[in-house]
């Protein structure tokens, strides 16, 4: 009963879906075509479902890009995500969202994307960003390490 959504290639429920190849994230035609998030797993598009605030498309990676990696594009859906970015240039796609975690190995894959990315965003003037890091709401100054507070003055608003 379970599926692989055919565009953003998350897993879903074949029985929750009429249309069989498509998760209902995919086949909504009113969410922003403009934008494509990245995510590495499932679950991480699930937890940003879950805060409603998102509105565009997603793709999921499966995976990081391990930083000793020699074939990084074995590791990852690396020629199913450029397969669809194609697919959202011809309908509007401005921007690229690389939401990974606050990892070492989530900043290697998000260097090694944009390294990737780069000929095609040169070509078309697609936007590609980063989700901001920083302070946790209520967190104490005194308790955090010296990269958040790095991030935290790096991203103010």
């Amino acid at each position: 009963d379970i599926k692989q959504c055919a565009k953003c290639q998350r897993f879903f429920s074949q029985k929750l879906r009429q249309n069989n190849h498509l998760c209902k994230i995919c086949a909504d035609e009113s969410r922003d075509n403009s934008v494509l998030m990245i995510v590495e797993k499932d679950i991480d598009l699930d937890a940003l479902e879950k805060a409603g605030t998102y509105k565009g498309y997603y793709f999921v990676l499966g995976a990081n890009v391990p930083i000793l990696e020699r074939e990084p594009e074995k590791k990852i859906r690396f020629p199913l995500l450029l397969a669809q970015l194609e697919e959202k240039l011809q309908i509007g796609l401005q921007e690229i969202i690389l939401a990974l975690g606050a990892t070492s190995e989530g900043d290697h894959t998000a260097e090694w994307l944009e390294s990737k990315l780069y000929p095609l965003k040169e070509k078309t003037g697609l936007k590609i960003t980063h989700l901001g890091r920083g302070l946790s709401t209520g967190s104490e100054l005194e308790y955090a390490d010296a990269e958040t507070l790095k991030n935290a003055l790096k991203n103010r608003q």
